[in-house]
């Protein structure tokens, strides 16, 4: 006994020191052998004699394998990660709280006399972590699992008399969020809560149509479900949740990856995978949609949308299958299918009194990289009776062919080399100038960016990288015979990041050309992934940062123009995420700059802001972000049946007031209810996914003039050139 306790004194003391970056190369040296001839030992020892065990293996518990990939994922992080993070009191505090939200995040399982029971490990967490000891945390998680499955095996019976005690006629309230409250005082308590969150699925249910005894046979098999898939838990899924409440802290890009989310996040990353084209995530109960595939199924369809929630999946005809509860990977797996075949989905999108049910049908392709390349039109324009010629390229990912670059294909894909042959057919037509649009580029390739943002000028840096050992790398186009010299711009949203953050920033900082829309993602860091004796890490071991010194990190690039906001910055971007890295700074690069910008900005908005102000698709579209707003500030939801049919009028009705406005500024036909431009029925959805499929072999490309943002982008852009002519006409 003495002898496995001092291994294991030894190790969380080197393993420590390690973290906390003391002598960290000799350490870890130190720490590798330690862990290559102590451990084995100890664990043997543990198995050759029970008596050293605290108590029989419970029937979900962690295995030696975790033990050992959680000594090698603190390692890695205490050598590459970014952050210096130490594995601390103050960490292990951390980590309690974050690994209870990730449990429980809706206060409506654990009761309060739970979370003091376990309040003692807040400081020794990162101490058993560093010793290779999980017990805590599943611990913390069968307690979770005990009081989860009570729950749900008592709503197996109580279920029919719970809904006929409901009174919908009742003026009571739930709150949504309940994320900053405490736990459940006691049983009676918690049932309080759980009642509330039935009469609000069923009166949500009650409101899209569905009767109660439908209601009640789609609620019983739903907690049914939930019991099935709370029992199938195994022990890979605890230790990947436990584990990533740990990597969290350091960042939220910072993830382990068990074998079987190694392979679906692999096969993502190859765009291989036949289904959808959309990347999903868990939000408590719900399978939430984090973002959309550039040129996937879902985007082309185009009724999907960032932040709906998957609450049903039905095959072609087949009946919708209830998912609320489901595991994630159940979900994906359920959403995948073969080409060419129909997926049905029911999501809800917004919260509250502004809560919507909609069905979407989506026919499954595979994403290929010729349908994420870089594309053009040109946008026509008349502005004081003269007709005007912009070119557009849209630029839906930073994408290369490498494995043909390694074969030496000489004609290999990639954004520069396409974008650079679709410059020089926009040049033939004569356009005025161009515009880059980057909307909802989540990134892609590093190199892309460096050599893209070589196109528009003939030289110098175009990003830093600053690695986790303080070396800063600079990225930079050399001199050559080639590059754009005409007026362009840049259009970004709240969805462009990485990659396209590091290209409109060069534009920028060079004032190279303007950039017009919302404020980007604002994600400024660089991972790599590394191969574990047991799955993956995925690890943040760099940041970028413009060639002004300033990292894109949290606040993105700032447009020198704004528009209208679709997203909620406080649900989307960086800074909407726990455990972002922090904006800072390092030195500056120097640099040409092309235009004088800042003098014309304030001409250029003003031009903007008058004319916008008269501009029916904007006013539109301001009038729907401001409805949007006002109802996402409500944190509280009725559970009266009248006074949600009353919210639900009150909102149909300022929708077709703003829509018939829109309507009349085109000289379009009124219309008398909103139901008129929503409603389908089963004929129409059939025609459109026949349509769907035919766009996933042939895609229309839209009238770039339909496009409210792009259109205005164009006018801006003439805008600056003629302004650019007159301060070039004066200074002559």
């Amino acid at each position: 006994m003495p002898a496995v306790k001092a291994v294991g004194i030894i190790s969380n003391i080197l393993c420590k020191v390690i973290v906390n970056g003391t002598a960290r190369n000799q350490m870890y040296q130190t720490a590798r052998t330690l862990r290559r001839f102590f451990l084995p030992a100890f664990f043997q020892l543990l198995v050759a004699v029970p008596a050293l065990a605290l108590a029989p293996e419970p029937p979900l518990g962690y295995d030696r394998a975790q033990s050992l990939t959680t000594l090698d994922i603190i390692e890695r992080l205490g050598r590459h990660h970014y952050a210096r993070v130490a594995v601390d009191d103050s960490l292990s505090s951390r980590l309690l709280d974050n690994y209870l939200d990730n449990l429980d995040g809706s206060r409506s399982v654990l009761l309060k006399s739970d979370i003091a029971e376990f309040e003692p490990l807040r400081q020794h967490l990162d101490d058993a972590l560093l010793s290779g000891d999980l017990d805590a945390g599943f611990r913390l998680y069968r307690r979770y699992r005990e009081r989860l499955e009570s729950r749900l095996a008592e709503l197996d019976t109580s279920l029919p008399e719970r809904l006929k005690k409901m009174d919908f006629s009742k003026d009571e309230v739930m709150l949504i969020d309940r994320s900053k409250l405490d736990w459940p005082a006691d049983q009676a308590a918690a049932d309080i809560v759980w009642d509330q969150q039935i009469k609000a699925s069923v009166l949500s249910l009650r409101l899209a149509g569905k009767t109660m005894p439908d209601i009640e046979k789609l609620l019983a098999k739903r907690y049914k479900d939930q019991l099935r898939r709370i029992r199938q838990v195994n022990s890979e899924d605890v230790y990947q949740l436990y584990m990533n409440s740990f990597t969290e802290l350091f960042d939220p890009h910072t993830n382990y990856l068990s074998p079987r989310s190694s392979e679906n996040f692999n096969m993502n990353m190859r765009l291989s995978l036949e289904g959808i084209g959309a990347v999903l995530q868990a939000d408590e109960e719900f399978t939430q949609v984090a973002r959309l595939v550039p040129a996937g199924p879902a985007a082309k369809q185009g009724q999907l949308r960032t932040s709906d929630k998957i609450v049903a999946v039905g095959q072609d005809k087949a009946e919708l299958v209830d998912v609320v509860g489901w595991r994630l990977d159940d979900v994906v797996d359920l959403i995948r299918g073969p080409k060419g075949s129909t997926v049905r989905l029911e999501v809800l999108r917004g919260s509250g009194a502004a809560e919507q049910r909609l069905a979407i049908s989506i026919v499954r392709e595979q994403v290929k990289l010729e349908e994420q390349a870089a594309q053009s039109q040109v946008l026509e324009l008349e502005t004081g009776g003269e007709k005007h010629r912009i070119g557009i390229i849209d630029v839906p990912a930073f994408y290369a062919d490498f494995e043909a670059m390694q074969r030496g294909d000489p004609d290999f894909r990639s954004t520069t080399r396409d974008v650079a042959r679709l410059l020089a057919g926009l040049q033939q037509q004569k356009v005025e100038g161009v515009i880059i649009d980057l909307r909802d580029n989540g990134g892609g390739s590093l190199e892309e960016a460096n050599q893209l943002t070589g196109l528009f000028i003939e030289s110098g840096p175009t990003v830093q990288i600053r690695h986790s050992n303080e070396r800063v790398e600079r990225k930079q186009k050399f001199r050559d015979d080639y590059y754009y010299s005409g007026p362009m711009m840049v259009l970004i949203n709240r969805l462009s990041a990485s990659a396209s953050e590091i290209f409109a920033g060069a534009i920028q900082d060079y004032q190279r050309g303007l950039i017009v829309g919302t404020q980007s993602f604002g994600k400024g860091t660089v991972q790599s992934l590394s191969d574990l004796n047991h799955g993956q890490l995925k690890l943040t071991e760099s940041k970028f940062y413009r060639i002004s010194g300033e990292s894109t990190q949290h606040r993105g690039v700032v447009p020198d123009i704004e528009f209208p906001s679709l997203y909620d910055t406080d649900e989307i971007g960086e800074s909407a995420l726990h455990d972002a890295l922090p904006w800072d700074r390092i030195a500056p690069v120097r640099h040409r700059l092309y235009q004088d910008y800042d003098s014309l900005l304030g001409a250029l908005r003003g031009q903007h802001e008058a004319r916008v102000k008269s501009d029916p698709e904007f006013v539109h579209l301001e009038s729907e972000i401001a409805v949007a707003r006002k109802r996402s500030e409500v944190n509280t939801l009725s559970l009266s049946e009248s006074i949600r049919k009353q919210e639900r009028q009150t909102q149909s009705e300022e929708e077709l007031v703003i829509e018939n406005t829109l309507r009349a500024a085109r000289g379009e036909p009124l219309l008398k209810s909103i139901d008129e431009l929503d409603g389908k029925d089963t004929d129409e959805d059939e025609a459109d996914a026949a349509d769907a499929a035919a766009d996933a072999v042939e895609p229309e490309k839209k009238d770039p003039a339909k496009d409210a943002l792009l259109a205005e982008s164009g006018r801006i852009l003439l805008d600056a050139i003629r302004l650019n002519h007159r301060v070039a006409a004066s200074a002559n």
